[in-house]
């Protein structure tokens, strides 16, 4: 079967058996690769919150070159100065510190916290997922049933548990929040590689006595990587609104440190007299959220030859 979710010929499970590339390509004789980025450049909204994700993540990289002042550089004088404010583009927080750097800065540590639990969750939940769908048994049964536990939970309440009991910090709170993570994504993986197991190819290297781990390393893992990455890439919206809220309720990172959740938490109190400057944080997490699902919806499609 190729990454496109069609059954393979003969000739090219042979091919694939022989440790050959499988030839995914379309009809139009585009490589499957090819396919899914033709798709992507077609797509209008997809580009559009692409571009706007990737001017987020460029404004965070190269915040100490963009940022007008040092994030945690204060002035009684200007504090929570309006948007527009003379050297203050998008004004001051409760202590006169420029919202702009603090918001460039502050996008570092938010992308970092949505994107590095996602990683660790891939790594452990789809590790899981795909040994227990492709050997089943007992050990699907373990393994499912103990993620099951887990997936139980409601998300926030199971983070909040866990940050308290860790204690507060910002590795904690990666650590809770990729153990929260990583239910759904072994749920997928399971999936996914329970179908991919029992087609012709997957038999037939069975019966040609290939070792598990090459089996699942050649020819299962290149045929469930692709559900599972479009699955993990709408995780790292609910990963950056995880790990905000804990911030925003103090079990996340600490002060002075710049982080979106943390600076609403910080600006609540000044709602009402100055409410543009303090709905800034929330409106980065809002948008960094609906690009990271629009451009994971938009890359489902993609991948989904059978579209077209």
């Amino acid at each position: 079967m190729n990454p496109a979710g069609r059954p393979l010929s003969d000739a090219a499970a042979t091919r694939v058996l022989s440790g050959a590339e499988v030839p995914v390509g379309r009809r139009d004789g585009r490589g499957y690769w090819t396919t899914v980025a033709v798709r992507l450049s077609r797509d209008p909204l997809t580009l559009f919150f692409g571009i706007v994700l990737l001017l987020i993540v460029a404004s965070a990289v190269f915040a100490p070159g963009l940022a007008p002042t040092e994030p945690d550089a204060t002035n009684v004088l200007k504090r929570l100065a309006p948007i527009g404010t003379p050297g203050y583009l998008l004004g001051a927080d409760e202590l006169g510190r420029d919202m702009l750097s603090r918001l460039l800065y502050g996008g570092r540590l938010s992308l970092l916290m949505g994107i590095l639990p996602v990683i660790g969750a891939l790594i452990i939940g789809g590790g899981l997922g795909i040994t227990a769908g492709f050997i089943g048994g007992r050990l699907n049964m373990l393994v499912m049933r103990t993620m099951d536990v887990f997936y139980a939970f409601p998300s926030v309440l199971l983070a909040i548990g866990l940050v308290g009991a860790f204690g507060s910090g910002i590795v904690n709170l990666l650590i809770s929040i990729t153990v929260i993570l990583s239910p759904p994504i072994a749920r997928v993986a399971e999936s996914v590689t329970t179908q991919v197991r029992t087609y012709d190819f997957v038999e037939a290297a069975r019966a040609s006595g290939a070792p598990t781990f090459a089996i699942i390393r050649v020819h299962v893992l290149a045929n469930v990587l692709g559900p599972i990455l479009t699955f993990a890439t709408s995780l790292v919206s609910v990963s950056i609104i995880i790990s905000a809220g804990l911030s925003f309720l103090g079990f996340g990172v600490q002060p002075p440190i710049p982080e979106w959740g943390l600076m609403l938490s910080t600006l609540r109190k000044s709602i009402w007299i100055n409410p543009y400057v303090c709905a800034l944080p929330g409106l980065m997490i809002f948008v960094t959220s609906i690009c990271f699902n629009l451009l994971s919806d938009g890359l489902r499609n993609a991948m989904d030859v059978r579209l077209g």
